[in-house]
């Protein structure tokens, strides 16, 4: 069984920076992919960044350029930095593992990333 809790969530301007963090519990954070995800009030769950277990990164094109996925194997750790915030960033903001052989997938509880224009 793994848990991911968030953190770093919470209110600030836009043009603004806010950096979360994801820990995971057990043994397979190193041999996984993982990925952060948003939902807006209204809206669809959405892909923001995902990390490969050999560091490649993904992001769309809403946010290339202003979000950073990094992964921390000794901590079981993946962060996302988050740069020159807008509005339409608001959001509760996911965590997400993945393994692929066997398939599974786990998801944390959220963190609420409220921009202010």
């Amino acid at each position: 069984q793994v848990h991911l809790v968030e953190s770093g969530g919470g209110l600030v301007q836009a043009g603004g920076s806010l950096r979360l963090s994801c820990a995971a519990s057990g043994s397979i954070f190193s041999i996984s992919t993982m990925g952060w995800y948003r939902q807006a009030p209204g809206k669809q769950r959405e892909l923001v960044a995902v990390i490969t277990a050999g560091g490649n990164t993904n992001y769309p094109g809403s946010v290339k350029g202003r979000f950073t996925i990094s992964r921390d194997n000794a901590k079981n750790t993946v962060y996302l930095q988050m740069n020159s915030l807008k509005p339409e960033d608001t959001a509760v903001y996911y965590c997400n593992l993945k393994t692929m052989a066997p398939y599974d997938e786990y998801w944390g509880r959220g963190t609420q990333v409220t921009v202010s224009s």
